[in-house]
């Protein structure tokens, strides 16, 4: 398998990894095991150029993650052709509280916002951040109908929802681009998932792949048995990685092209 890979029928390429960035921007409301300091310009600017030489090229950001979006605008200035670029709408986060509208005239709002945020004139893809209630949002908010609008009118490239239920993931990946779902060694039930996107030709990210840090200590290295469990599945376009830590992503960058050397 190769590295570089196509995300389903969308027409763009992404790396195996992403790079996850709700690190650059919040440290509040996260479930990682351990806490950390929001890393400044200079080792945000380190951690990106050493994503690059590794070959990343898919980063993932959203309005949830703080002022993550902001950080990347001025942070890619002038590199944006070298990036395909994650948002989000439905989620955003203010003063310690998770706040969801899911309704097309906020999705509109927050793609323009997050355009202006990222200092570009077009959004690789835009996922429905969900809250939960997939089935919901999907049959009837109307959200990704106005993604699609969005699509058509070229302000982004590809459309998809981030889901949490297998019922959930499976309806996006009928009604739209790309499809973001779990799957790692302790929550395995979305492979369904994996096969309806597999099926359909519909991008498929993982997120969680290393479970936010609470890895299965059952393993010899859970980071390879994680990175070779996603992989396997040849419904998997990419996964994300959310770490700061450069040598943390070099590592997990080796694991992921053994696993695909295989």
């Amino acid at each position: 398998m190769n590295w570089l890979r196509p995300l389903g029928n969308t027409g763009i390429t992404v790396s195996a990894l992403g790079l996850g960035t709700v690190k650059l921007g919040r440290d509040e409301g996260v479930k990682y095991p351990e806490g950390f300091t929001i890393p400044d310009e200079r080792a945000a600017r380190k951690l990106l150029a050493r994503a690059r030489d590794l070959g990343i090229n898919l980063i993932d950001t959203a309005p949830a993650y703080g002022n993550s979006e902001q950080r990347l605008g001025q942070l890619l200035r002038g590199q944006r052709e070298h990036w395909v670029i994650c948002s989000k709408v439905g989620e955003d986060f203010d003063k310690g509280v998770s706040q969801f509208d899911f309704s097309p005239e906020h999705a509109r709002f927050s793609v323009q916002r997050s355009l202006e945020r990222l200092q570009t004139e077009v959004i690789d893809l835009v996922l429905v951040h969900s809250d939960g209630n997939d089935l919901q949002i999907i049959e009837q908010k109307g959200t990704l109908e106005a993604l699609a609008e969005m699509k058509a009118a070229g302000l982004i490239r590809a459309f998809g929802m981030s889901t949490k239920t297998v019922a959930g993931g499976q309806a996006a990946a009928r009604a739209s681009d790309v499809v973001m779902l779990t799957y790692n060694l302790a929550q395995r039930e979305e492979a369904a998932v994996l096969d309806t996107c597999q099926q359909l030709g519909v991008g498929a990210v993982i997120k969680k792949a290393l479970a936010s840090g609470h890895l299965a200590r059952d393993y010899p290295d859970p980071v390879q048995a994680s990175m070779d469990l996603v992989f396997a599945h040849p419904g998997t376009s990419a996964a994300i990685v959310g770490t700061i830590n450069p040598q943390h992503l070099a590592g997990n960058v080796a694991a992921v092209r053994r696993t695909l050397a295989k």
